[in-house]
């Protein structure tokens, strides 16, 4: 089982678009995963990341991926 966490800025309001894809990660992919961790962070952070690897990077990314894009990311993660 996988572990995934959001990481989020907390000074820049992204917590809502985290708790929005936390629960879009919970509805595609709750019985194939050990936890869904929100972690509070600073300096325009928005990470997602399976098992301490990486899916999504708003600081890397050329596009913004919606809910579904990283849930379908995290799925091709997920063991």
């Amino acid at each position: 089982m996988s572990h995934v966490e959001i990481e989020y800025c907390v000074p820049c309001g992204f917590r809502e678009r985290a708790v929005h894809i936390q629960q879009a990660i919970l509805s595609g992919l709750e019985r194939e995963l050990d936890s869904v961790r929100l972690v509070m962070g600073d300096h325009g952070v928005f990470r997602v990341s399976v098992d301490d690897e990486t899916v999504y990077d708003k600081a890397e990314a050329a596009d913004e991926l919606n809910a579904d894009a990283i849930v379908r990311e995290i799925r091709s993660h997920v063991r």
